[in-house]
Protein backbone atom coordinates (compact mmCIF):
# COMPACT_ATOMS: atom_id res chain seq x y z
CA UNK A 1 0.00 0.00 0.00
CA UNK A 2 1.56 3.24 -1.01
CA UNK A 3 1.06 6.44 1.34
CA UNK A 4 4.23 8.38 -0.34
CA UNK A 5 4.74 11.08 -3.35
CA UNK A 6 7.49 9.60 -5.85
CA UNK A 7 10.05 11.12 -3.90
CA UNK A 8 8.88 8.69 -1.12
CA UNK A 9 7.84 11.61 1.15
CA UNK A 10 4.36 11.03 2.89
CA UNK A 11 1.93 13.78 1.47
CA UNK A 12 -0.64 14.52 4.59
CA UNK A 13 -3.58 16.30 3.01
CA UNK A 14 -5.97 15.12 1.20
CA UNK A 15 -7.03 15.10 -2.53
CA UNK A 16 -10.47 14.64 -3.54
CA UNK A 17 -11.62 15.09 -7.77
CA UNK A 18 -14.29 15.25 -9.17
CA UNK A 19 -15.73 12.46 -11.76
CA UNK A 20 -17.08 12.84 -14.99
CA UNK A 21 -16.86 12.53 -19.05
CA UNK A 22 -12.92 13.24 -18.63
CA UNK A 23 -12.57 10.35 -15.85
CA UNK A 24 -14.54 7.87 -17.87
CA UNK A 25 -11.73 6.98 -20.64
CA UNK A 26 -10.09 3.79 -19.84
CA UNK A 27 -7.62 4.00 -17.26
CA UNK A 28 -8.49 7.42 -16.34
CA UNK A 29 -9.65 6.65 -13.20
CA UNK A 30 -6.38 4.39 -12.46
CA UNK A 31 -4.17 7.21 -13.62
CA UNK A 32 -5.92 9.43 -11.31
CA UNK A 33 -5.55 7.36 -7.99
CA UNK A 34 -2.20 6.18 -8.98
CA UNK A 35 -1.12 10.66 -8.93
CA UNK A 36 -2.74 10.74 -5.68
CA UNK A 37 -6.41 11.25 -5.43
CA UNK A 38 -7.60 9.83 -1.83
CA UNK A 39 -11.31 10.49 -2.22
CA UNK A 40 -13.19 10.47 -5.38
CA UNK A 41 -16.41 12.44 -5.50
CA UNK A 42 -19.55 11.64 -7.89
CA UNK A 43 -21.98 14.68 -8.97
CA UNK A 44 -25.44 13.57 -8.21
CA UNK A 45 -26.76 16.55 -10.19
CA UNK A 46 -25.83 14.46 -13.32
CA UNK A 47 -26.15 10.70 -14.16
CA UNK A 48 -28.28 7.97 -13.25
CA UNK A 49 -27.71 5.11 -10.76
CA UNK A 50 -26.36 2.90 -13.15
CA UNK A 51 -23.74 4.91 -14.07
CA UNK A 52 -22.60 6.03 -10.63
CA UNK A 53 -22.39 1.92 -9.87
CA UNK A 54 -20.13 1.81 -12.72
CA UNK A 55 -17.81 4.84 -11.68
CA UNK A 56 -17.58 3.30 -8.05
CA UNK A 57 -16.81 -0.31 -9.51
CA UNK A 58 -14.16 1.20 -11.60
CA UNK A 59 -12.72 3.23 -8.53
CA UNK A 60 -12.54 0.50 -6.15
CA UNK A 61 -11.27 -2.07 -8.69
CA UNK A 62 -8.65 0.71 -9.42
CA UNK A 63 -7.91 0.98 -5.62
CA UNK A 64 -7.83 -2.68 -4.85
CA UNK A 65 -5.14 -2.72 -7.74
CA UNK A 66 -3.21 -0.05 -6.96
CA UNK A 67 -3.41 -0.93 -3.17
CA UNK A 68 -4.66 2.01 -2.25
CA UNK A 69 -7.78 3.36 0.07
CA UNK A 70 -9.86 5.25 -1.85
CA UNK A 71 -13.20 6.59 -0.42
CA UNK A 72 -16.77 7.44 -2.77
CA UNK A 73 -18.49 10.79 -1.87
CA UNK A 74 -21.97 10.96 -3.21
CA UNK A 75 -22.42 15.05 -3.45
CA UNK A 76 -26.29 15.61 -3.48
CA UNK A 77 -28.04 18.26 -5.98
CA UNK A 78 -29.48 20.52 -2.97
CA UNK A 79 -32.02 22.85 -3.90
CA UNK A 80 -30.09 24.99 -7.14
CA UNK A 81 -32.31 27.85 -7.23
CA UNK A 82 -31.53 28.12 -11.40
CA UNK A 83 -33.86 30.18 -14.03
CA UNK A 84 -35.76 28.24 -17.07
CA UNK A 85 -34.88 28.28 -20.35
CA UNK A 86 -34.74 30.93 -23.25
CA UNK A 87 -36.47 30.20 -26.59
CA UNK A 88 -32.68 31.06 -28.42
CA UNK A 89 -30.91 28.91 -25.35
CA UNK A 90 -29.79 32.73 -24.05
CA UNK A 91 -29.93 36.21 -24.05
CA UNK A 92 -27.83 39.54 -24.18
CA UNK A 93 -28.67 41.71 -21.51
CA UNK A 94 -27.53 45.42 -20.74
CA UNK A 95 -27.20 47.99 -17.99
CA UNK A 96 -30.56 49.49 -17.29
CA UNK A 97 -32.42 46.76 -19.07
CA UNK A 98 -36.29 45.59 -17.06
CA UNK A 99 -35.72 41.98 -16.95
CA UNK A 100 -38.71 40.06 -15.36
CA UNK A 101 -38.00 36.76 -13.53
CA UNK A 102 -41.98 34.48 -14.06
CA UNK A 103 -42.36 32.38 -10.70
CA UNK A 104 -44.94 30.19 -12.68
CA UNK A 105 -45.05 26.66 -13.59
CA UNK A 106 -46.64 27.32 -17.07
CA UNK A 107 -44.28 30.05 -17.91
CA UNK A 108 -42.82 30.35 -21.51
CA UNK A 109 -39.73 30.24 -22.61
CA UNK A 110 -37.88 33.11 -22.22
CA UNK A 111 -36.35 35.80 -24.17
CA UNK A 112 -34.74 39.17 -23.28
CA UNK A 113 -37.58 40.84 -21.52
CA UNK A 114 -38.33 37.54 -19.48
CA UNK A 115 -37.63 34.37 -17.83
CA UNK A 116 -39.35 31.85 -15.77
CA UNK A 117 -37.87 30.41 -12.53
CA UNK A 118 -37.38 26.83 -11.12
CA UNK A 119 -38.50 27.65 -7.59
CA UNK A 120 -41.94 29.05 -7.28
CA UNK A 121 -41.65 30.22 -3.85
CA UNK A 122 -38.77 32.94 -4.58
CA UNK A 123 -42.29 35.60 -5.38
CA UNK A 124 -42.12 35.27 -1.60
CA UNK A 125 -38.50 35.77 -0.67
CA UNK A 126 -37.55 38.58 -1.33
CA UNK A 127 -38.44 42.35 -1.04
CA UNK A 128 -38.37 45.53 -3.46
CA UNK A 129 -34.27 46.36 -3.24
CA UNK A 130 -32.85 43.23 -3.00
CA UNK A 131 -29.61 42.33 -5.63
CA UNK A 132 -30.34 39.11 -7.10
CA UNK A 133 -26.72 37.40 -8.76
CA UNK A 134 -27.23 35.03 -11.91
CA UNK A 135 -24.30 32.61 -13.53
CA UNK A 136 -22.57 32.37 -10.05
CA UNK A 137 -22.50 36.27 -9.61
CA UNK A 138 -21.78 37.17 -12.96
CA UNK A 139 -24.73 38.87 -13.45
CA UNK A 140 -26.71 40.78 -10.77
CA UNK A 141 -30.08 42.60 -11.04
CA UNK A 142 -32.05 44.51 -8.73
CA UNK A 143 -35.64 43.59 -7.58
CA UNK A 144 -37.86 47.16 -8.09
CA UNK A 145 -41.50 45.41 -7.96
CA UNK A 146 -43.19 42.24 -7.31
CA UNK A 147 -46.60 41.52 -8.65
CA UNK A 148 -48.63 38.46 -9.13
CA UNK A 149 -46.08 35.61 -9.88
CA UNK A 150 -43.29 38.16 -11.44
CA UNK A 151 -40.55 40.02 -10.03
CA UNK A 152 -39.78 42.75 -11.52
CA UNK A 153 -36.16 44.00 -12.24
CA UNK A 154 -33.19 46.13 -13.20
CA UNK A 155 -30.27 44.58 -14.66
CA UNK A 156 -27.27 46.37 -12.87
CA UNK A 157 -24.73 44.21 -15.04
CA UNK A 158 -23.95 43.62 -19.21
CA UNK A 159 -24.02 40.22 -20.17
CA UNK A 160 -24.92 37.16 -21.83
CA UNK A 161 -27.42 34.60 -20.03
CA UNK A 162 -28.08 30.87 -21.19
CA UNK A 163 -30.59 28.36 -20.01
CA UNK A 164 -30.56 26.73 -16.82
CA UNK A 165 -27.96 29.34 -14.49
CA UNK A 166 -28.22 29.36 -11.12
CA UNK A 167 -29.55 32.03 -8.93
CA UNK A 168 -28.26 33.45 -5.46
CA UNK A 169 -29.71 35.86 -3.26
CA UNK A 170 -27.23 38.40 -1.94
CA UNK A 171 -26.45 38.33 1.65
CA UNK A 172 -28.70 34.72 1.62
CA UNK A 173 -32.03 34.59 3.18
CA UNK A 174 -33.93 31.99 0.67
CA UNK A 175 -35.94 29.54 2.48
CA UNK A 176 -35.91 27.02 0.32
CA UNK A 177 -34.76 23.63 2.30
CA UNK A 178 -31.77 21.87 1.88
CA UNK A 179 -33.16 18.26 0.78
CA UNK A 180 -35.31 18.43 -2.11
CA UNK A 181 -37.65 15.36 -2.91
CA UNK A 182 -34.88 14.48 -5.59
CA UNK A 183 -31.87 14.24 -2.79
CA UNK A 184 -33.66 12.01 -0.86
CA UNK A 185 -33.97 9.46 -3.45
CA UNK A 186 -30.75 10.08 -4.25
CA UNK A 187 -30.00 9.22 -0.57
CA UNK A 188 -31.22 6.19 -1.08
CA UNK A 189 -29.30 5.15 -3.76
CA UNK A 190 -26.25 6.17 -1.77
CA UNK A 191 -27.27 4.17 0.75
CA UNK A 192 -27.81 0.71 -2.26
CA UNK A 193 -24.77 2.09 -3.57
CA UNK A 194 -22.36 2.12 0.02
CA UNK A 195 -20.64 5.41 -0.84
CA UNK A 196 -18.07 6.28 1.97
CA UNK A 197 -19.43 9.84 2.79
CA UNK A 198 -23.04 12.10 1.64
CA UNK A 199 -22.62 15.72 0.87
CA UNK A 200 -25.46 17.78 1.84
CA UNK A 201 -25.47 21.08 -0.91
CA UNK A 202 -26.71 24.15 0.84
CA UNK A 203 -27.58 23.20 4.62
CA UNK A 204 -29.00 25.57 6.66
CA UNK A 205 -28.77 24.34 10.48
CA UNK A 206 -28.38 21.01 12.17
CA UNK A 207 -31.65 19.76 11.07
CA UNK A 208 -30.88 19.51 7.65
CA UNK A 209 -27.58 17.74 8.82
CA UNK A 210 -30.16 15.44 11.05
CA UNK A 211 -32.51 14.80 8.50
CA UNK A 212 -29.89 13.66 5.65
CA UNK A 213 -28.98 11.60 8.63
CA UNK A 214 -32.16 9.62 9.71
CA UNK A 215 -33.12 9.28 6.12
CA UNK A 216 -29.43 7.37 5.17
CA UNK A 217 -29.90 5.21 7.97
CA UNK A 218 -33.81 4.29 7.84
CA UNK A 219 -32.34 2.95 3.60
CA UNK A 220 -29.45 1.27 6.43
CA UNK A 221 -26.32 2.72 5.70
CA UNK A 222 -23.59 4.92 7.97
CA UNK A 223 -21.96 6.85 5.48
CA UNK A 224 -20.09 10.28 7.00
CA UNK A 225 -22.10 12.89 6.67
CA UNK A 226 -20.61 16.30 4.89
CA UNK A 227 -21.95 19.58 5.23
CA UNK A 228 -21.58 21.92 2.36
CA UNK A 229 -21.39 25.46 3.97
CA UNK A 230 -22.73 27.65 0.67
CA UNK A 231 -25.35 29.55 2.36
CA UNK A 232 -25.03 33.26 3.74
CA UNK A 233 -27.24 31.94 6.40
CA UNK A 234 -25.52 28.54 7.48
CA UNK A 235 -22.72 31.08 9.32
CA UNK A 236 -24.57 32.14 12.18
CA UNK A 237 -25.18 28.39 13.05
CA UNK A 238 -21.51 27.29 12.24
CA UNK A 239 -21.06 25.58 15.45
CA UNK A 240 -24.60 23.76 15.50
CA UNK A 241 -23.74 22.48 12.05
CA UNK A 242 -20.38 20.85 12.46
CA UNK A 243 -21.93 19.79 15.34
CA UNK A 244 -24.27 17.46 13.44
CA UNK A 245 -21.86 16.46 10.38
CA UNK A 246 -19.01 14.17 10.60
CA UNK A 247 -16.90 16.68 7.36
CA UNK A 248 -17.32 20.34 6.77
CA UNK A 249 -16.87 21.45 3.31
CA UNK A 250 -16.10 25.07 2.50
CA UNK A 251 -18.02 25.43 -0.51
CA UNK A 252 -16.56 28.74 -2.12
CA UNK A 253 -18.67 29.35 -5.22
CA UNK A 254 -22.07 29.86 -4.02
CA UNK A 255 -20.98 30.92 -0.16
CA UNK A 256 -19.08 33.78 -1.91
CA UNK A 257 -21.75 34.72 -4.63
CA UNK A 258 -24.08 35.19 -1.43
CA UNK A 259 -21.24 37.00 1.28
CA UNK A 260 -19.03 38.74 -1.47
CA UNK A 261 -15.96 38.05 -2.48
CA UNK A 262 -13.86 40.09 -0.08
CA UNK A 263 -15.89 38.42 3.21
CA UNK A 264 -14.61 34.69 1.55
CA UNK A 265 -10.87 34.21 2.69
CA UNK A 266 -11.52 35.50 6.52
CA UNK A 267 -14.75 33.27 6.49
CA UNK A 268 -12.59 30.28 4.84
CA UNK A 269 -10.32 30.62 7.54
CA UNK A 270 -13.23 30.89 10.11
CA UNK A 271 -14.79 27.76 9.19
CA UNK A 272 -11.76 25.57 9.06
CA UNK A 273 -10.69 26.87 12.39
CA UNK A 274 -14.32 26.20 14.15
CA UNK A 275 -14.22 22.83 12.03
CA UNK A 276 -10.81 21.48 14.00
CA UNK A 277 -11.67 22.86 17.19
CA UNK A 278 -15.01 21.08 17.32
CA UNK A 279 -13.10 17.79 16.71
CA UNK A 280 -14.34 17.06 12.64
CA UNK A 281 -12.94 16.75 9.16
CA UNK A 282 -12.71 19.66 6.59
CA UNK A 283 -12.60 20.21 3.21
CA UNK A 284 -11.39 23.72 1.26
CA UNK A 285 -13.29 22.98 -2.22
CA UNK A 286 -14.06 25.01 -5.92
CA UNK A 287 -12.07 26.32 -8.46
CA UNK A 288 -8.85 25.32 -6.75
CA UNK A 289 -7.09 25.21 -10.34
CA UNK A 290 -9.83 26.41 -12.51
CA UNK A 291 -7.08 27.73 -15.25
CA UNK A 292 -6.16 23.80 -15.69
CA UNK A 293 -9.60 23.07 -17.31
CA UNK A 294 -7.65 24.17 -20.18
CA UNK A 295 -4.40 24.69 -19.53
CA UNK A 296 -1.52 21.95 -17.93
CA UNK A 297 -0.04 24.63 -15.46
CA UNK A 298 -1.86 26.37 -12.60
CA UNK A 299 -1.13 29.99 -12.23
CA UNK A 300 0.72 31.48 -9.08
CA UNK A 301 -2.56 32.67 -7.46
CA UNK A 302 -3.90 29.18 -7.83
CA UNK A 303 -0.94 27.47 -6.07
CA UNK A 304 -1.09 30.12 -3.37
CA UNK A 305 -4.77 29.19 -2.86
CA UNK A 306 -4.20 26.18 -2.30
CA UNK A 307 -1.18 26.08 -0.39
CA UNK A 308 -2.76 28.85 2.23
CA UNK A 309 -5.75 25.99 2.14
CA UNK A 310 -3.21 23.42 3.58
CA UNK A 311 -1.55 26.04 5.46
CA UNK A 312 -4.77 26.95 7.27
CA UNK A 313 -4.76 23.00 8.27
CA UNK A 314 -7.40 21.66 5.58
CA UNK A 315 -7.74 17.93 5.71
CA UNK A 316 -8.67 17.86 1.90
CA UNK A 317 -8.42 20.19 -1.08
CA UNK A 318 -10.61 19.41 -3.41
CA UNK A 319 -10.87 19.43 -7.93
CA UNK A 320 -14.44 20.07 -9.17
CA UNK A 321 -14.69 20.60 -13.12
CA UNK A 322 -10.58 20.02 -13.29
CA UNK A 323 -10.82 16.55 -13.23
CA UNK A 324 -14.27 16.05 -14.05
CA UNK A 325 -14.57 17.63 -17.67
CA UNK A 326 -11.37 19.39 -18.44
CA UNK A 327 -8.45 18.79 -20.43
CA UNK A 328 -5.95 18.00 -17.77
CA UNK A 329 -7.11 15.42 -14.86
CA UNK A 330 -4.24 13.38 -14.18
CA UNK A 331 -2.34 17.03 -14.62
CA UNK A 332 -4.25 18.68 -12.29
CA UNK A 333 -4.11 16.06 -9.63
CA UNK A 334 -0.28 15.92 -9.76
CA UNK A 335 0.13 19.90 -9.66
CA UNK A 336 -1.96 19.45 -6.54
CA UNK A 337 -0.08 16.74 -4.66
CA UNK A 338 3.14 19.02 -5.55
CA UNK A 339 1.57 22.19 -4.35
CA UNK A 340 0.20 20.29 -1.17
CA UNK A 341 4.02 18.84 -0.37
CA UNK A 342 5.17 22.32 -0.77
CA UNK A 343 2.84 23.96 1.18
CA UNK A 344 3.47 20.97 4.06
CA UNK A 345 7.17 21.66 4.20
CA UNK A 346 6.37 25.21 4.91
CA UNK A 347 3.91 24.14 7.63
CA UNK A 348 5.17 24.70 11.17
CA UNK A 349 2.17 23.68 13.39
CA UNK A 350 3.07 24.39 17.50
CA UNK A 351 -0.04 22.46 19.06
CA UNK A 352 -1.71 24.56 21.74
CA UNK A 353 -2.57 21.99 24.36
CA UNK A 354 -3.36 24.86 27.15
CA UNK A 355 -6.32 25.60 24.69
CA UNK A 356 -7.12 22.27 24.09
CA UNK A 357 -10.40 21.01 26.30
CA UNK A 358 -10.49 20.06 29.46
CA UNK A 359 -12.77 17.07 31.32
CA UNK A 360 -12.77 14.92 28.64
CA UNK A 361 -15.95 12.79 28.62
CA UNK A 362 -14.32 10.11 26.46
CA UNK A 363 -11.23 8.03 27.29
CA UNK A 364 -10.46 7.50 23.28
CA UNK A 365 -10.40 10.95 23.02
CA UNK A 366 -8.30 11.47 26.02
CA UNK A 367 -5.68 8.74 25.14
CA UNK A 368 -5.40 10.85 21.79
CA UNK A 369 -4.37 14.11 23.61
CA UNK A 370 -1.97 12.52 26.00
CA UNK A 371 -0.27 10.44 22.65
CA UNK A 372 -0.29 13.83 20.58
CA UNK A 373 1.33 15.70 23.94
CA UNK A 374 4.00 13.26 24.24
CA UNK A 375 4.61 13.31 20.48
CA UNK A 376 5.34 17.18 21.30
CA UNK A 377 7.91 16.93 24.06
CA UNK A 378 9.27 12.78 22.96
CA UNK A 379 11.26 12.13 19.41
CA UNK A 380 8.95 9.56 17.97
CA UNK A 381 8.70 8.42 14.24
CA UNK A 382 4.75 7.94 14.18
CA UNK A 383 1.94 7.02 15.96
CA UNK A 384 -0.01 3.99 15.42
CA UNK A 385 -3.71 3.58 15.79
CA UNK A 386 -5.12 -0.02 16.12
CA UNK A 387 -8.91 1.24 15.69
CA UNK A 388 -12.31 -0.25 14.75
CA UNK A 389 -14.25 2.41 13.48
CA UNK A 390 -11.54 5.33 13.15
CA UNK A 391 -12.31 7.72 15.71
CA UNK A 392 -9.49 7.50 17.71
CA UNK A 393 -7.43 8.50 14.34
CA UNK A 394 -9.67 11.52 14.28
CA UNK A 395 -9.30 12.48 17.50
CA UNK A 396 -5.27 12.15 17.45
CA UNK A 397 -5.21 13.73 13.75
CA UNK A 398 -6.91 16.95 15.02
CA UNK A 399 -3.74 17.81 17.05
CA UNK A 400 -1.79 19.12 13.82
CA UNK A 401 1.69 17.73 14.44
CA UNK A 402 4.58 16.77 12.47
CA UNK A 403 4.18 13.00 13.50
CA UNK A 404 2.27 10.96 11.15
CA UNK A 405 -0.84 8.33 12.29
CA UNK A 406 -0.95 5.00 10.68
CA UNK A 407 -4.24 3.98 11.28
CA UNK A 408 -4.68 0.31 11.26
CA UNK A 409 -7.97 -1.49 10.91
CA UNK A 410 -9.64 -4.40 9.82
CA UNK A 411 -12.82 -2.23 8.33
CA UNK A 412 -12.84 -1.24 4.81
CA UNK A 413 -15.62 1.50 5.17
CA UNK A 414 -13.45 2.74 8.35
CA UNK A 415 -9.67 2.57 6.50
CA UNK A 416 -12.03 4.94 3.47
CA UNK A 417 -13.32 7.17 5.73
CA UNK A 418 -9.95 7.82 7.78
CA UNK A 419 -8.58 8.93 4.05
CA UNK A 420 -10.01 12.18 3.72
CA UNK A 421 -7.92 12.78 7.13
CA UNK A 422 -4.83 15.13 7.02
CA UNK A 423 -1.88 13.30 8.82
CA UNK A 424 -3.44 9.65 8.88
CA UNK A 425 -2.31 6.67 6.91
CA UNK A 426 -5.23 3.74 7.09
CA UNK A 427 -3.52 -0.13 6.93
CA UNK A 428 -5.57 -2.60 6.14
CA UNK A 429 -4.72 -4.90 9.58
CA UNK A 430 -6.87 -7.75 11.53
CA UNK A 431 -6.47 -7.76 15.55
CA UNK A 432 -9.32 -10.30 15.89
CA UNK A 433 -8.20 -13.08 18.15
CA UNK A 434 -4.42 -11.36 19.19
CA UNK A 435 -4.22 -9.96 22.50
CA UNK A 436 -3.53 -6.32 22.90
CA UNK A 437 0.29 -6.55 23.65
CA UNK A 438 0.58 -9.27 20.69
CA UNK A 439 -1.37 -7.06 18.48
CA UNK A 440 1.34 -4.13 18.87
CA UNK A 441 4.27 -5.93 17.93
CA UNK A 442 2.26 -7.20 14.83
CA UNK A 443 1.46 -4.27 13.87
CA UNK A 444 5.25 -2.82 14.19
CA UNK A 445 6.11 -6.17 12.12
CA UNK A 446 3.50 -5.18 9.52
CA UNK A 447 4.41 -1.69 8.99
CA UNK A 448 8.67 -2.45 9.25
CA UNK A 449 7.63 -4.47 6.32
CA UNK A 450 5.90 -1.90 4.37
CA UNK A 451 9.19 0.49 4.96
CA UNK A 452 6.77 2.99 7.05
CA UNK A 453 9.46 1.83 10.47
CA UNK A 454 13.13 1.04 10.21
CA UNK A 455 14.97 -0.10 13.26
CA UNK A 456 15.87 2.36 15.73
CA UNK A 457 12.77 4.39 15.49
CA UNK A 458 10.41 4.98 18.61
CA UNK A 459 6.81 4.65 17.87
CA UNK A 460 3.43 5.13 20.10
CA UNK A 461 0.97 2.91 19.87
CA UNK A 462 -3.03 3.50 20.99
CA UNK A 463 -5.27 0.14 21.55
CA UNK A 464 -7.70 -0.81 23.43
CA UNK A 465 -7.97 -4.21 25.74
CA UNK A 466 -11.06 -5.59 23.51
CA UNK A 467 -9.93 -4.16 19.95
CA UNK A 468 -13.39 -5.57 18.34
CA UNK A 469 -15.46 -2.97 19.96
CA UNK A 470 -15.58 0.57 18.77
CA UNK A 471 -14.32 3.67 21.01
CA UNK A 472 -12.60 0.92 23.38
CA UNK A 473 -9.03 2.52 23.31
CA UNK A 474 -7.96 3.13 26.45
CA UNK A 475 -3.92 2.11 26.58
CA UNK A 476 -1.14 4.39 25.66
CA UNK A 477 2.13 2.03 24.46
CA UNK A 478 5.52 3.13 23.41
CA UNK A 479 8.15 0.89 22.23
CA UNK A 480 10.99 0.77 19.74
CA UNK A 481 11.57 -0.75 16.63
CA UNK A 482 14.12 -4.10 17.11
CA UNK A 483 15.99 -5.69 14.40
CA UNK A 484 13.94 -7.29 11.91
CA UNK A 485 10.57 -4.97 12.96
CA UNK A 486 10.80 -6.66 16.49
CA UNK A 487 8.85 -4.20 18.76
CA UNK A 488 11.34 -3.40 21.68
CA UNK A 489 11.13 -1.97 25.28
CA UNK A 490 7.37 -2.24 25.34
CA UNK A 491 5.29 -0.43 27.97
CA UNK A 492 2.21 1.29 28.67
CA UNK A 493 2.57 4.78 29.63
Amino acid sequence: MSHTANNGVLRRTKIIATLGPASDAPGAIEALIAAGVNVVRLNFSHGTKEHHAARIQAVRDAAHKLGREVGVLADLQGPKIRIEKFEEGKVLLQAGDPFTLVCSADAAPGDRNRVGMSYLGLIDDVVVGDTLLLDDGLMAVRVDAIEGVEIRTTVLTDGKLSDRKGLNRLGGGLSLGALTEKDKRDIITAAELKVDFVAVSFCRNAADMNEARALLREAGWEAALVAKIERAESIPLLGEIIDASDVVMVARGDLGVEIGDAELPGLQKKIIRETLERNKVVITATQMLQSMVESPIPTRAEVLDVANAVIDGSDAVMLSQETAAGNYPTKAVEAMVRICLGAERQFEMDTDFEAAPRNLARVDQSIAMAAMFLAEHIKVRAIIALTESGGTARYLSRFRSEVPIFALSRHAGARRRMAMMRDVFPIDFDTRGLPPREAAREAIRRLHALGHLHEGDRVMITSGDSMENQGATNTLRMLEVGPAGKAEGLGDL
